[in-house]
Formats: structure tokens, C-alpha cells, sequence
């Protein structure tokens, strides 16, 4: 059966440069003052750094995020017009992180997220889903496989997340913004989520295609990265799936549980294909941009915030001991997570990094950074030693996707959206909890958390 994980991992595409100096600053710079910087400046630098991704380097005519930016210039697949769906949902949360810490204009922003609402809406949609790739200067979809040319269901919940983030941040604003919040609003509540479970099954699929129908038949069980998505399709005022769906499709029928630990942690779910140590850690970080983990549980895991600490924290701890010795892991420099890597031949590659069974050598930077809620102390630890010591691995737009100290202090001059995407929120959501509390106020979002048996302890869920 296809991995959840390989669908991650096949992603190939884009980014050209685009000339907007809003937030540009010098890796010059970067490598000069940063030692200067209190922990709270150096936060403020890596969120607007990470920011110029989706704002000086997006896409020219969506202005969404392209799948990936190159500094080098090198595109394989001469692919610069892709734009991503789900990490364009992330850079929508990276823009309020932006307006909200004036690193670019409130007016600005909100007429560029009224030019993405527009483009979405014309976008090709199936059954409301968009697709995992778009061609940024048509709206149309990019084939993320032969059959992959339609629906993806998951990449739309990450979209989503933004959506509506964006509409409660903007819904009592002035007259431009209360009607980009009635943009989004529109956008949401067209996605058809009860479609996804292929006639009725008690269960949601990621694909539909128009051309294969449900050929890829992938269904969606837990635990991995696409909780949100049951989130979003219970919350949906239109298309609700039920909680029968929730229980016997994403909790496997409440199998999905576990009593293994790993360092003395309990790591509360099975993590599909990882259960000794967890998947990558995007496992905790792309679910819980918006979707709050302090106090949230249900009747299968009575502390989210715990599952989540947990799985970030075994990642540090085995990347300390670090039982492949590779060189320079340490308290400082630690974190394994999807994206790009090093192939034995030297060149660029992708892999979803994890403990023992894909440990390559190789640190993604946003492994450590976004998970700054859970691990605040040791998430600092990295962002110090990366800026403070390392200003070879920052680039344009914050710390490079993938460095080794292992292969000689290698880097490679490049980015993805869905890593870089993830560091500015994050940071953000410890700081101030900014996009937990607006994704969780949004009423339907309450309504539906409570449908599927959700209770927290931060946010009234009705």
C-alpha cells in the first residue's frame, strides 16, 4: 500500500525570484548582527526572513508560494510557475504573522490576499478540492502523478487552515477587509468534504480525479500529518461528514492507540510506518498551525499538546545520542523532518528524515524551529547556532531546507513551501498563540471539534 509519507516526498517544482524589496534584507546582514540580537529579535528575524518566500519570491501572477524557491537558479523540471497548495496555505498564516508584526503594510497584505481569494475561486477545483499543484499563471492543475490530477483533499485542509485564519482576522475590519473576509468565506464553505468518502464510506480518501475517479484509493487513517482534514470536514456547515467517519476511519476504529514509549516518553498513537520513535516532525507541526494542541483532547488521546511535545522531544533526544554517529548533532544542532537531503553522490535530493530508518545526516532547519511551541528552550538552541555560527546556511529567506555538518558544512541554496511555510506560524503561535486563537474562534471549527468529541481547556468548543 502506497505510504502516506511517499506522497510528501514526490514533490518537484519551482521559484523564480520576484522583485518586491518589502521585507528584503541582506544575507549580509544576517551574517553581521545576529549575534547582537535578544532571543526575541532573533525570533522577529527568522519569521520576516522566512516571510520573503511568500512575499518577495511568490509566485508573479497568483502571488501564491511556488512549490519551492532556488537561489541557484536551477529548476530540472523548468517548472518556476507551480504554485503549492498546501503551502500556500501556510504562507497565507506566514502574511498575518507578517501584518500582524508590521513586517509589510495591513493595506498591502490585504490586497494581495484579495488577489489570491480571486485566483482561487477561479481556480479548477473538484468537488470544491483543489489540487496539489496549480499552474500559478492559469489557475489549472499541475499533475502531481498520472493519476494525481485532481481533488487532493489533504493539500486543500492545508489550505484551508489559512482560509480561515485569513477570515477571522480580517471579518471586523474595514470595508476592503470584511469583503476578503467574505472571499474566503466562500472559498471554505465550497469544499465538498462528505464527497471524499467515495459515496458514503466511513472513511475520507486524499484523491479524486476526474479521469481515474477514485483509482488512487488512498484512505485516510491516523496517525500522521492530516488530522486537520477530519477537522475541517466535520466543521463544515455544507458538506459535514459525521463522527462515525472520525471513529472508524481516521482512529482506525480506535486501534490507533498505544502504550509504547521511547526515552521514557509516551508516544500515545501509532504513527503509521514509525511507531518506535514518530514519523518527521511536520507530523506535529502542519495540523496544529491552526488547530490548537494546549489542552485539546479526545477519547483517544487525552493530551494532544503531550502527543505532540513528546513526538518532538524523542527526536531531539535521539539526535543527541545520535546512534548512526553523525557528525555535529547535538542539543544545538538537531531536527529530522521531510525535505531536501543529501544523496550519496553528493547531490540534491528529497527524503522524509526520521529516526534510524531515514536518518541521512542531514538537519532540515524547520524540524527544530517550528517546533518552537513544544521545545522552546532547545528550538532556541538551533536558531542561535544556525545564525549565530552557521550565516553559511542562511540564505534570502531564512536558514536553508537541508544542512549537514556531516558532509563538511553542506547546504544547498534552496527552499520548499512547506517547510519554510511552517517556521513563521509556529514561532508565532508560541510567542502569542496568534493563528491558534483565530483558527479555534472560528465558530464552525468549535462546533465541529465538539461533534467529533474534542474537549479543551484553552478555547469553549460548542
Amino acid at each position: 500500500m502506497k505510504n502516506l509519507l511517499s506522497i510528501s516526498i514526490i514533490s518537484l517544482s519551482v521559484l523564480l525570484s520576484c522583485k518586491n524589496a518589502q521585507v528584503s534584507k541582506t544575507v549580509t546582514e544576517t551574517k553581521t548582527v545576529s549575534k547582537n540580537l535578544t532571543d526575541n529579535q532573533l525570533m522577529d528575524k527568522v519569521q520576516s526572513d522566512a516571510l520573503k518566500y511568500f512575499w518577495d519570491f511568490a509566485e508573479p501572477k497568483s502571488l501564491l508560494g511556488r512549490e519551492r524557491y532556488h537561489e541557484d537558479n536551477i529548476y530540472p523540471d523548468n517548472d518556476k510557475h507551480v504554485i503549492t497548495t498546501g503551502g500556500s496555505g501556510f504562507g497565507l498564516m506566514t502574511i498575518l504573522v507578517g501584518v500582524d508584526r508590521k513586517f509589510i503594510p495591513r493595506q498591502e497584505a490585504v490586497k494581495r490576499l484579495t488577489h489570491i481569494a480571486d485566483f482561487l475561486e477561479k481556480a479548477d477545483r473538484f468537488h470544491g478540492a483543489w489540487s496539489h499543484w496549480i499552474n500559478g499563471e492559469t489557475g489549472k492543475v499541475v499533475p502531481f502523478g498520472k493519476k494525481d490530477n485532481g481533488g487532493d483533499l489533504v493539500e486543500t485542509a492545508f489550505l484551508t487552515q489559512g482560509i480561515i485564519c485569513v477570515r477571522e482576522y480580517f471579518k471586523n475590519g474595514n470595508a476592503e477587509e470584511k469583503a476578503l473576509a467574505a472571499k474566503m468565506d466562500k472559498l471554505w464553505k465550497g469544499i465538498e468534504w462528505n464527497w471524499y468518502t467515495k459515496g458514503g464510506e466511513k472513511v475520507l480518501y486524499w484523491h479524486w480525479s476526474p479521469s481515474y475517479g477514485w483509482e488512487m484509493n488512498f484512505p485516510l487513517e491516523g496517525y500522521n500529518e492530516c488530522l486537520i482534514t477530519y477537522i475541517l470536514a466535520a466543521s463544515s456547515p455544507n458538506y459535514s461528514i459525521d463522527s462515525e467517519t472520525y471513529n472508524k476511519g481516521w482512529s482506525r476504529n480506535g486501534t490507533y492507540t498505544t502504550d509504547r514509549t521511547k526515552y521514557g516518553l509516551p508516544l500515545y498513537v501509532k504513527h503509521n510506518y514509525a511507531e518506535e520513535f514518530g514519523g518527521p516532525l511536520f507530523w506535529s507541526q502542519y495540523s496544529y498551525l491552526g488547530l490548537d494542541p494546549r489542552g485539546l483532547s479526545d477519547k483517544y488521546v487525552k493530551s494532544y499538546w503531550d502527543l505532540n511535545r513528546n513526538h518532538v522531544l524523542i527526536d531531539y533526544k535521539y539526535c543527541v545520542e545520535n546512534p548512526l554517529k553523525y557528525k555535529g548533532y547535538s542539543e544545538k544542532y538537531w531536527g529530522l523532518t521531510a525535505g531536501y537531503t543529501r544523496n550519496k553522490d553528493g547531490s540534491v535530493g528529497y527524503a522524509a528524515h526520521q529516526p534510524m530508518k531515514e536518518d541521512l545526516g542531514v538537519i532540515t532547519p524547520t524540524a527544530a524551529l517550528s517546533s518552537m511551541p513544544y521545545t522552546p528552550k532547545e528550538s532556541m538552541a538551533v536558531l542561535r547556532f544556525l545564525y549565530d555560527e552557521k550565516p553559511n546556511f542562511i540564505g534570502q529567506a531564512g536558514p536553508y531546507d537541508a544542512t549537514s555538518l556531516n558532509f563538511g558544512d553542506w547546504t544547498t541554496p534552496r527552499y520548499l513551501a512547506i517547510d519554510q511555510g511552517t517556521i513563521a506560524p509556529m514561532i508565532e503561535n508560541y510567542r502569542t498563540g496568534l493563528l491558534w486563537n483565530l483558527f479555534m474562534n472560528a465558530p464552525e471549527i468549535r462546533s465541529g471539534l465538539k461533534k467529533i468529541g474534542f474537549k479543551s481547556t484553552e478555547h469553549q468548543i460548542q
